[in-house]
């Protein structure tokens, strides 16, 4: 096979003329969330939901559940969608759920989604205690079945204690850094050195508030961004994450920031003058945009082989290694 092209991590509102972007841009990968504040019940009707869109155009989309899907995705010229959470609520206060989750096609779980949370801290809470006594027990499970421990939207140190206290390889699938562009959501040095240190992965995001510039943050900007990450940290930890949530409407992007645990309004990384979705930059609106990131890429001192994997084979290998069970 050519070298894959994975997005590991969107929230779009999907329907059919994305499946059809998905294809137009040659995406043959793309982690989707399918929970924030949802409970179990919850998270399975979205799982309903998927399986209609996938009877429905099985010339577009399958579900994805291992590496060798991606490969079958390229093969047959669809994309393969693979599940996961933004938040732990899906698994209540349950661990028997992690393991249920990942027989039900779950193959990322953030511990936290900016909150304090039953395993993590989030980063917009003032105190980060770490990883709970559940979360500690909970990232071991997670390990075991072959659950990814993603820590997008976790604080500081909770960060450092998954990446220790984790047996295998986390992610931190859709994030910059912050020496770039200091958002809460972006991550320190130290986390991502320790990161990249220990096997993990990071994807970066397209997320206007995470960008130097937000929307008019430049392709250039972004990819000279990419060429010093790979300088710190190795271009074979590096992929991308892009949080696309095209065609949301802005009340998703209020059920993100405040579900049911406020009854005010808390605007995230927005403002009440700007509380709706921000507009994405001009060089990247949907899937048929990858080329543009390639091509700031090749811009850059990256090499071909560098490039191939930050589009998509660095991610490909770390699903290889994350999605089975323990050995």
């Amino acid at each position: 096979m050519k070298t894959p092209l994975i997005d590991n991590l969107q929230y779009a509102n999907f329907s059919p003329r994305i499946f059809e972007q998905m294809r137009a841009g040659g995406v043959d990968a793309v982690h989707v969330t399918i929970a924030y504040h949802e409970s179990f019940r919850e998270m399975v009707l979205n799982l309903e939901q998927w399986n209609r869109w996938f009877e429905a155009h099985p010339d577009l989309i399958f579900k994805g559940t291992t590496a060798d899907c991606v490969r079958r995705a390229q093969a047959t010229g669809r994309t393969a969608i693979f599940f996961g959470f933004q938040n732990p609520s899906p698994i209540e206060d349950d661990i028997g759920l992690v393991e249920i989750c990942h027989q039900l096609g779950i193959r990322f779980m953030q511990l936290t989604y900016n909150n304090q949370s039953l395993l993590a801290t989030g980063c917009y809470e003032d105190y980060d205690a770490g990883l709970t006594r559940m979360g500690r027990q909970v990232v071991s499970e997670m390990n075991r079945v072959g659950l990814v421990v993603d820590m997008s939207h976790s604080g500081e140190r909770s960060t450092l204690d998954a990446i220790a206290h984790s047996t295998r390889p986390i992610a931190i699938t859709h994030a910059n850094p912050a020496w770039w562009h200091a958002a809460l959501r972006n991550k320190s040095d130290a986390v991502l050195s320790a990161l990249a240190s220990s096997g993990g992965m990071l994807g970066f995001s397209i997320y206007p508030h995470h960008l130097a510039g937000g929307t008019s943050c430049t392709a250039r900007s972004f990819c000279e961004m990419i060429e010093e990450a790979a300088g710190r940290y190795g271009a074979h930890t590096l992929g991308i994450g892009t949080d696309l949530c095209q065609d949301q409407p802005d009340s998703i992007v209020e059920w993100m920031r405040v579900g049911r645990w406020s009854k005010v309004i808390d605007y995230g990384e927005g403002s009440a003058s700007n509380a709706g979705f921000p507009a994405m930059p001009d060089w990247f609106g949907d899937n048929r945009d990858f080329g543009n990131i390639r091509a700031g890429l090749q811009a850059t001192s990256l090499t071909a082989e560098e490039i191939d994997g930050i589009m998509g084979g660095n991610w490909l290998r770390f699903y290889e290694e994350s999605f089975g069970a323990a050995t």
